[in-house]
């Protein structure tokens, strides 16, 4: 029997994706990274899910590639290779381009491609013992699939440091060069997730996604006419929306917009 490489636990509109693998530090394989990637995107089509959070279950958020799994990638083509790559660099898009707000909660290690679910999430709340790493060219490797969006979270100098230096950084320097928003205690790690999903659980659900989309889109270029105009239509679509009528009737008559009862 296979094991179940993760959990959903969907509660009022906030689904909790557990990666379970306690036993090899949530570690991925190419079982887990294609579970994984199909579980995301059912999870978008789900009109009741607000948000998502990715955790770990044991000691470990994820502990980077598994060692049987890298055992058999090294008797791969380069043609298999590829194909493997291409999977987990999808994984990545995936997260990284999910509509529904996502949270990483981050209670362990976070190595390798960990850190590259870590980045691909829109927010990230660290323990005080988390603990990550970008340890591939300690095996000779390079964190090729992860690279755009760790070096878009953290900057190209951090990346270049922690990339060729594979040294292992606490969540204090996390939080310092931008990988992860906050950092809180062990013992407050569920509750300041809790009060993060309670406030996104009040906001338009369709607002929110294309809050999202604006983000990636206008960080990806220049603000020239093209940009401002787009912007603007973007604004005047979702004003004229259900979602935005709803939402600015709401507040003018001061009462609760539909989606939050």
């Amino acid at each position: 029997m296979q094991e179940d490489t993760f959990k959903t636990v969907i509660h009022q509109g906030v689904a909790t994706l557990t990666l379970n693998r306690p036993e090899r530090h949530n570690a991925f394989d190419d079982r887990l990274i294609a579970d994984l990637s199909a579980e995301l995107k059912r999870l978008e089509q789900r009109e009741d899910v607000r948000v998502v959070i990715l955790t770990g279950e044991g000691k470990s958020f994820s502990a980077g590639a598994d060692l049987n799994w890298m055992k058999r990638m090294a008797t791969y083509s380069r043609e298999d290779n590829y194909r493997d790559a291409m999977a987990l660099a999808n994984l990545m898009e995936t997260l990284d381009g999910l509509a529904k707000p996502t949270i990483a909660r981050v209670h362990g290690a976070a190595f390798g491609g960990g850190v590259g679910l870590v980045a691909c999430c829109d927010i990230a709340i660290a323990s005080e013992a988390a603990a990550f790493c970008l340890s591939e060219v300690k095996l000779g490797l390079i964190p090729a699939a992860i690279s755009p969006y760790v070096t878009k979270c953290i900057g190209e100098k951090q990346a270049r440091r922690y990339f060729v230096t594979a040294e292992r950084f606490d969540a204090a320097e996390a939080r310092r060069i931008g990988l992860v928003h906050e950092v809180v205690p062990a013992e407050a790690l569920d509750e300041r997730v809790a009060q993060l999903t309670g406030q996104m659980r009040g906001n338009g659900p369709l607002a929110m996604a294309a809050a999202k989309q604006l983000a990636r889109d206008v960080s990806r270029g220049v603000v020239d006419q093209a940009m401002m105009e787009e912007t603007a239509r973007r604004i005047a679509a979702i004003r004229v929306s259900p979602e935005g009528q709803e939402g600015i009737g709401a507040f003018l008559e001061k009462r609760k917009a539909a989606w939050t009862e």
